[in-house]
């Protein structure tokens, strides 16, 4: 481990640290010294003490409120909280792939988005060189890339965004006392204009992209999510679906998984009633374990899953909730 300041940019979820951010910190943890970077208003103080937890020597405020909402201004109070950064960590989202491709822009900054780990090469000192692990083409090939050294000048010299579930997220053995530090950014004149606001459509419980365990329902389930839901419940994961379940408007659109969906990375992929066209493989081939759960015995699913039953999910799934809620004595 070297002594370089890693920056982690903070996902917030109504003021609360988000799980992906607790990662981030985790694996920065193994790299170099990590500093928070929070946007907006002032964290609160259990937020501060779960930074702390987690290994933030620092948690640099950049006070812009509203103004985070613009890329370009949240990018300006990046920079600002980055100066002597070696890498700044991000979960990858596409508003922060938005922000930090404004960031890069401007400070020349090697970028790499949807990575599963990160860690120097070529040393340990300011010179030495940033590789990041990606999967790709719909998580057949895992890929190396490498943004070469160039020390630390007023910024980070690479932008690393991770996938969630990629690292496991723990507390530091002997974690400190985060410092707060207040900073004044200096916001760039900007012709952005948001006119208005309307707030995405998010699906109950866990966030799909976070969730550990993910139970998805396809054409197979016939439009009822019943059993799919209450497993994923019973689990504390969330719920998924095919492309041609959400056109055929049985659940909404922000349970898609695949290509042009949610890309997921759980531990646990349940795969119901899905037959795996290349599309869904796209979004769910990454994840660490893959049930299948199909009628058809030929079905592309079962090409890729770690475990498979050939049935229909209406038997399979009331008996694998009566098998979970045995073992845990429910």
């Amino acid at each position: 481990m070297s002594d370089a300041t890693i920056a982690v940019l903070i996902e917030q979820r109504d003021g609360a640290v988000a799980r992906p951010s607790l990662e981030a910190l985790t694996l920065a943890r193994t790299l170099g010294t990590p500093v928070a970077v929070w946007l907006g208003e002032d964290p609160s103080a259990d937020a501060v003490a779960q930074l702390a937890e987690f290994g933030a020597a620092e948690v640099r405020v950049a006070g812009i409120g509203a103004e985070s909402r613009y890329p370009a201004k949240a990018a300006a109070g990046i920079a600002a909280a980055t100066t002597d950064a070696k890498l700044l960590l991000f979960v990858s989202t596409f508003v922060n792939k938005e922000i930090v491709t404004r960031l890069a822009a401007k400070s020349g900054a090697g970028v790499v988005v949807d990575a599963a780990g990160v860690e120097f090469v070529d040393g340990t000192g300011e010179d030495s060189a940033v590789e990041a692990f990606q999967t790709v083409f719909a998580a057949t090939w895992n890929v190396r890339t490498r943004i070469p050294g160039t020390g630390v000048v007023n910024g980070p010299g690479a932008i690393v965004g991770l996938r969630p579930n990629t690292t496991a997220a723990s507390a530091a053995e002997a974690p400190g006392e985060a410092i707060l530090v207040h900073l004044v950014v200096e916001l760039p004149a900007t012709r952005e204009t948001i006119t208005a606001v309307e707030p995405v459509v998010q699906a109950e419980g866990v966030p799909l992209a976070e969730a550990p365990v993910v139970v998805s329902g396809g054409r197979g389930t016939g439009g009822d999510y019943a059993l799919v839901t209450e497993f994923a419940e019973l689990l504390g994961g969330a719920v998924g679906a095919s492309r041609d379940a959400t056109d055929e408007g049985w659940i909404g659109h922000e349970h898609m998984v695949g290509q042009t969906g949610t890309t997921v990375t759980p531990a646990l992929y349940v795969a119901c009633g899905i037959s795996g066209a290349v599309h869904h493989r796209g979004g769910m081939q990454a994840s660490g374990t893959v049930v299948a759960i199909n009628m058809d015995p030929d079905a592309p699913i079962f090409e890729i899953c770690d475990f498979g039953v050939v049935g229909s999910l209406f038997d399979v799934l009331p008996q694998a909730i009566a098998a979970v809620k045995a073992h845990r004595g429910e």
